[in-house]
């Protein structure tokens, strides 16, 4: 499962409003890429086309789908999102990344 925090909600919520998507045709799209300082990183995209080997996930009200190579690393992550004053933007809550760079897009395995 991929979890979605009640802030990362509302984010997308709002981003796919703005957009003009339906989040009856449009979903969040999570994988995993090589790169980064730590190795590897996070990827993140509307998309509305899934493929048959995607696992797709509905946590919050938010449809979430990944990749089955992407999934390895990310099974029980929450995707959170942050508005403070220290930064803003999206991050993954990962319990299987053993290390993160410091900006947190980038983990190792």
């Amino acid at each position: 499962m991929i979890y979605v925090s009640d802030k990362a909600k509302e984010r997308v919520q709002q981003l796919m409003q703005e957009g003009n998507m339906s989040p009856d045709e449009y979903f969040l799209r999570v994988s995993v890429v090589g790169g980064g300082c730590s190795g590897l990183s996070y990827k993140m995209d509307f998309d509305k086309t899934t493929k048959p080997s995607d696992q797709v996930f509905d946590d919050n009200g938010v449809r979430v789908v990944t990749d089955l190579k992407s999934f390895l690393y990310l099974v029980n992550t929450t995707l959170e999102f942050t508005d403070g004053l220290n930064g803003k933007g999206f991050h993954f809550n990962n319990p299987n990344a053993s290390r993160s760079c410091a900006c947190g897009e980038s983990f190792a395995v």
